[in-house]
Formats: structure tokens, C-alpha cells, sequence
């Protein structure tokens, strides 16, 4: 994102309008924080105590109640490699949203982006985030990454209708945004939310 950041800005213009509620102005370092403090926790915890989980770790994790070793352990990998092909999906996602990149506001060169992943949901890096987190929670085994989850996708549900408002406040830009909403109604997940 550090390379992205200064390319839109170049192209597209600094962002111009931000969020002006208390709520809007922290939403993103709650997410954000949610969804990376329990995978970087996970991370150097396990790396520094030898690749194995510390005991505090182990009492956290979700019961393998239905699960043989092998299942476990087959669920954990198979998370593992589709980490690779998300790590994919995000950067066609990336690619499509070009120089309209922002953490949240709008552009002084606004434009509504409607083509790949954004021709099937509106905020398609966030379906990429909680994608990424539930692959987490099974790779963690835990329920640190679950309880982390579930705070990301509650931002998630209080920042979405935040950016849409901004970018609906735009003139240039908000009967695109109208009509493209009725085209793509799902936020998140196809028909779902």
C-alpha cells in the first residue's frame, strides 16, 4: 500500500474529503488493528518460543472436538495455500481500483471504478480482508483470530456506509455512485450483504 498511496495521489489527487465524526475518524485503526494485532501476535509468539504454541496460546484455541489430527492439520495447510490465491484476488482488486486507493475519503479526481471485482460487489478489498480472516482463525487454530474477525467485520459494517456517504456527497461523482449501487447492491458478498 505504501507504493499505491503516492501513485493515486499523483494521478487521482490527495484526498480531499474525510470523515468528520469521531466514529468515522477511528473506524479504520480499529479495523485495521483488529485485523493485524492477533496474526502478528500469532506470528511472533509461535516464531520466538521455537515454532511451537506458548500454553497461554494453546488454552485459546478452538476445540478439535470433530477434527482428527489429520483433518486439523490438513484445514490449517489448505488455509495456508489459499492465503497465496487471495493474495492474488487482492492485488486484480488493487489493479481495478488503480489511483482511487484510500484508506477512507475522497479524491479530488473521484471517479466510480466498475469493472472486475467491483462489477460483482462494492467494497471487494474489505470481502478480501474477511477472507483473509477466517483463513487466520483456521490457520491460528484460535479463538484470538476469531474474536478479531468479528471486530474487523463489525468496522467493516460501520466504515462501509461511511465511505458510500462520502463518496454520495460528491456531485462529480454521486449519480454514478446511485445508479451503480442499484447495479451492484451487495457490499460485501453476492447476494448476501
Amino acid at each position: 500500500m505504501s507504493a499505491i498511496a503516492p501513485v493515486a495521489n499523483a494521478e487521482a489527487g490527495s484526498i480531499r474529503t474525510t470523515p468528520t465524526s469521531f466514529i468515522g475518524k477511528i473506524i479504520t485503526p480499529i479495523h485495521g488493528l483488529s485485523f493485524f494485532v492477533p496474526t502478528v501476535t500469532y506470528i511472533l509468539c509461535v516464531t520466538f518460543n521455537r515454532f511451537v504454541q506458548p500454553a497461554w496460546m494453546q488454552r485459546m484455541s478452538i476445540p478439535d472436538t470433530y477434527f482428527t489430527y489429520e483433518n486439523k492439520v490438513g484445514l490449517r495447510v489448505a488455509a495456508c495455500a489459499a492465503t497465496f490465491v487471495l493474495m492474488r484476488f487482492t492485488g486484480r482488486t488493487f489493479k481495478h481500483l488503480g489511483n482511487q486507493w484510500h484508506a477512507i475519503g475522497r479524491r479530488e479526481k473521484s471517479r466510480v471504478v466498475q469493472t472486475g471485482p467491483y462489477a460483482v460487489v462494492r467494497h471487494p478489498l474489505y470481502t478480501g480482508v474477511l477472507i483473509q480472516g477466517l483463513l487466520f482463525t483456521i490457520m491460528s487454530w484460535s479463538y484470538a483470530s476469531l474474536v478479531g474477525f468479528g471486530i474487523t467485520a463489525g468496522g467493516l459494517a460501520v466504515k462501509m456506509p461511511i465511505e458510500e456517504d462520502l463518496i454520495m456527497q460528491d456531485p462529480a461523482v454521486a449519480a454514478e455512485y446511485r445508479a451503480y449501487m442499484q447495479r451492484v447492491p451487495a457490499r460485501v458478498i453476492p447476494f448476501i450483504w
